[in-house]
């Protein structure tokens, strides 16, 4: 790795952690597979500038394997998460988990390393295992007073009606997975007979489903990371999507335009950083997380909690990060190292 004048943290209080191994883990099984690859590689070689000897972790449904900086591949050893490399056993000091959707953000891969006591970056797993389950989520958020949109539970199997769930939650309504990010298995509906297509859609993705009132207003979405022994809400991103929402086009291949810092009046900006953070800190979430809102009479509802966010070249984490003139290098590491801070 780095070595020499060329680390720029030569003279940096984070240069002592030069020897830590860290791995930056994407990957995974779900429709998100290829999303999180994008990100474990911007996380990578961004990373490939900093004190650490760092490798690639591709988590597959079949094999796990280890890349490190040259290309090279190595079995890695599920039953302690280490790899040998020239006839040395190498151990991780620190997971990067950028696994999109499943086992990264539903919790089975940080409870997996919180078995084998690995330090990682994202939240603890039953905190994942909460917010990856929108419905469960938006109850315990209702619980704590954040405003969200009306809302009917389906699960598959039941029976279906649509003038029930029409008047619960009226129309135009989304139907959601209630298991799955990117906006995958996500369907905005404008008319009753849109809604059994919908929803036969979006059992696909999940047996579980969400379906809410669609809220009318301007959409953020707010970046909140424990970084330098505080927590911090980064500057908010408004989204302005071509599309009817912000749907998996809009988020990645261009078809939305994101204003970061949003442009809101000072009492909206206020308020929502003020529910960012207080969702971060009541429910236990840690490293980096982003809370999507909408405004509906001046008031923010919350519409979901993503503990891994996106670490594309497209993504917002950066857009924030890089508005709040923190290099996405300094970032990483910082949470890299809150993450060490917290070892047992």
């Amino acid at each position: 790795m780095m070595g020499g004048n060329s680390c720029p943290f030569q003279n940096d209080y984070y240069f002592y952690a030069m020897r830590k191994i860290i791995g930056v883990a994407s990957g995974g099984f779900s429709s998100e597979r290829e999303i999180s690859k994008k990100s474990g590689q911007v996380v990578f070689d961004t990373l490939l500038e900093s004190p650490y000897e760092c490798y690639q972790i591709d988590i597959a449904s079949k094999q796990w394997t280890v890349k490190d900086v040259a290309g090279n591949n190595y079995p890695l050893e599920k039953g302690n998460f280490g790899f040998s490399l020239e006839g040395k056993e190498k151990q991780f000091d620190c997971i990067v988990n950028m696994i999109h959707g499943a086992p990264g953000e539903n919790g089975q891969f940080a409870g997996y390393l919180e078995m084998l006591n690995i330090p990682h970056t994202s939240c603890p797993s039953a905190v994942a295992a909460l917010t990856y389950n929108k419905r469960d989520c938006l109850a315990v958020a209702s619980a704590m007073g954040i405003p969200t949109a009306k809302r009917f539970t389906l699960n598959q199997g039941e029976v279906i009606s649509p003038d029930i769930i029409v008047k619960k939650v009226g129309l135009p309504c989304f139907v959601k997975a209630n298991r799955a990010g990117s906006s995958f298995g996500v369907y905005k509906v404008f008319e009753k007979e849109e809604l059994l297509p919908a929803i036969e859609k979006a059992f696909e993705e999940d047996h579980q489903l969400l379906i809410e009132s669609a809220l009318e207003g301007r959409e953020i979405t707010v970046g909140v990371l424990e970084w330098e022994n505080e927590v911090h809400v980064l500057p908010i991103t408004e989204i302005i999507s071509e599309n009817d929402f912000f749907d998996y086009q809009a988020k990645y291949e261009g078809k939305s335009k994101e204003i970061t810092p949003a442009q809101l009046p000072l009492d909206w900006e206020e308020s929502t950083k003020h529910m960012a953070k207080q969702l971060y800190t009541k429910m236990g979430l840690s490293g980096i997380s982003r809370s999507e809102f909408i405004f509906q009479d001046g008031v923010p509802h919350l519409l979901e909690i993503n503990t891994i966010p996106g670490m594309t070249l497209q993504s917002i984490i950066p857009q924030q990060a890089k508005a709040a003139g923190i290099p996405l290098l300094k970032l990483l590491v910082g949470v890299i190292e809150a993450s060490l801070s917290k070892k047992a």
